[in-house]
């Protein structure tokens, strides 16, 4: 069970995801309207200071060739494409993807199972980041493929592990349902119980 904790926007949160062990860590990037987004520069400051071992993620919406490159500069490990990827530029992109849909999208999977590029899906809600969940069983009932299989959408502490046991995938991703209720960031102690939640449902 992979463990993905997305939308980090400061070092200290970098070391929350260290002490937990989780498994990668997004950060959202050129995409203004999220209040998580950060510049290449931060980029860099938070994945100084992951683990080696913590596979980092740039988080994007229909990026442009020139966004992925200075993604590709970086020491990320892959990117994240919500919103349009064009047959051209997902030819043209070296990292490894992690293609997004929601419930908008979802009829667009079928497109990227034959993508050698593309080696995972994020299943989101309707507006990421938003901490709602949507209609599970919309995942459960497509085809599994060889691709990893990403559930995110309003998860948290709390039902994470109902989450894992309907739909059983290969990874969880949450952002806002770690971070504080009153002021910006991410909350370490609701980290620490979204990913004990999360392994101990996985190892039973």
């Amino acid at each position: 069970m992979k463990i993905k904790v997305c939308g980090l926007t400061t070092k200290k949160e970098a070391e929350f995801l260290n002490e937990n062990k989780v498994d990668l860590a997004g950060m959202v990037m050129f995409f203004p309207k999220s209040k998580r987004n950060i510049t290449p520069d931060k980029a860099k400051e938070i994945i100084s200071a992951l683990d080696k071992r913590i596979k980092k993620v740039a988080v994007v919406v229909s990026p442009s060739y020139e966004e992925i490159k200075i993604i590709e500069s970086l020491d990320f490990d892959y990117v994240q494409i919500h919103g349009e990827l064009s047959e051209e530029l997902e030819s043209k992109i070296n990292l490894p993807i992690l293609k997004a849909f929601n419930i908008k999208d979802m009829s667009l999977y079928k497109r990227y199972r034959t993508s050698q590029k593309v080696v995972g899906y994020v299943f989101d809600a309707q507006e990421p980041g938003s901490g709602k969940v949507f209609d599970w069983s919309l995942v459960k009932t497509l085809p599994k493929d060889d691709k990893i299989l990403i559930l995110a959408g309003g998860l948290n502490p709390e039902n994470v592990a109902k989450a894992i046991e309907y739909i059983q995938p290969d990874g969880v991703d949450v952002s806002s349902g770690v971070e504080y209720s009153d002021i910006p960031g991410k909350d370490p102690e609701k980290i620490k119980r979204f990913v004990e939640n999360a392994r101990k449902c996985y190892t039973k």
